[in-house]
C-alpha cells in the first residue's frame, strides 16, 4: 500500500480547523500530521515534520497564509500549498499563485472538492475551486510584475501585518526577535515604499490588501 498523503493544516479558528480535520479523517489515505494556528507556527512544524500538502487559511494573525506560502515554496519546494479562502475574486487567486500556492479552495468546499484539490496538487497540477470566478490566463495577474505589497521584503510584510494587528513597536520587536530600532527602521521604509505617512495609513492599507480581517 502507498503511504498516506501527509497534510499540515493551518487555520486560526479552532472550530474551523476541527471541521476540516474531520473531513480529511473520512478519507483513508489522507493523514493530518500537524496543525497550526498561524503561518509562523506552520513553518516551525515543517522544520520538524515533513508534509506533502499544507492547507493554509489566507488570513491568519502574525503571519498570513500568502506569506507562509511564499516561504514554503522557497524552503520546501516539494511541499504543495493549498490556500483556503472566503474570497473568490481573481485578485486573491492571482496573489496566491504568485506566492507559490498550487491550489486555491473556497471555505465552503465539501469533502469531494477538498480531496480533489489535495490529489491534484500532489500530482503536480494546479487546482482552483469550482466557484472561483475564472483561472487567471496568460498575461493576467499571475505574470504581471509584483504589487507594491509583494515588492516589500518578507520582513517588511511581517512588520506591516503586526503593526496592523495593533502590536506596538516593542511588541513587534519581541515577536520577530528584533531590536526596537530595527523595527522602527522597517516601519520607516514601509511608509516610504508605500507612500504612507502614518500608522493609521498602514493599518488601512493592510486591511485593503487582505493582510488582516477587520472582523476578527
Amino acid at each position: 500500500m502507498k503511504p498516506p498523503i501527509r497534510i499540515l493544516l493551518a487555520e486560526d479558528h479552532a472550530l474551523v480547523r476541527a471541521g476540516i480535520r474531520s473531513l480529511l479523517a473520512s478519507v483513508p489515505d489522507l493523514a493530518v500530521v500537524g496543525e497550526a494556528g498561524d503561518g509562523r507556527e506552520a513553518l516551525a512544524i515543517l522544520e520538524r515534520i515533513p508534509a506533502d500538502v499544507v492547507i493554509l487559511d489566507i488570513t491568519m494573525p502574525g503571519m498570513n497564509g500568502l506569506e507562509a506560502a511564499s516561504r514554503i515554496a522557497e524552503r520546501w519546494p516539494a511541499t504543495k500549498v493549498i490556500i483556503l479562502s472566503m474570497h473568490s475574486n481573481e485578485e486573491y487567486v492571482s496573489r496566491a499563485l504568485r506566492a507559490g500556492a498550487a491550489g486555491y479552495l473556497l471555505k465552503d468546499a465539501g469533502t469531494s472538492e477538498l480531496e480533489a484539490a489535495i490529489r491534484a496538487v500532489v500530482r503536480g497540477q494546479t487546482f482552483l475551486s469550482a466557484a472561483v470566478s475564472r483561472r487567471p490566463a496568460a498575461g493576467d495577474g499571475v505574470t504581471k510584475g509584483p504589487t507594491p505589497l509583494e515588492a516589500l521584503t518578507p520582513r517588511q510584510r511581517e512588520v506591516l501585518q503586526l503593526i496592523a494587528e495593533g502590536h506596538s513597536t516593542k511588541g513587534t520587536a519581541a515577536v520577530l526577535g528584533l531590536s526596537v530600532k530595527t523595527v522602527e527602521t522597517h516601519r520607516t521604509q514601509l511608509m516610504q515604499r508605500l507612500a504612507i505617512h502614518d500608522v493609521a495609513g498602514l493599518v488601512r492599507y493592510a486591511m485593503r490588501a487582505g493582510l488582516i480581517n477587520p472582523d476578527r
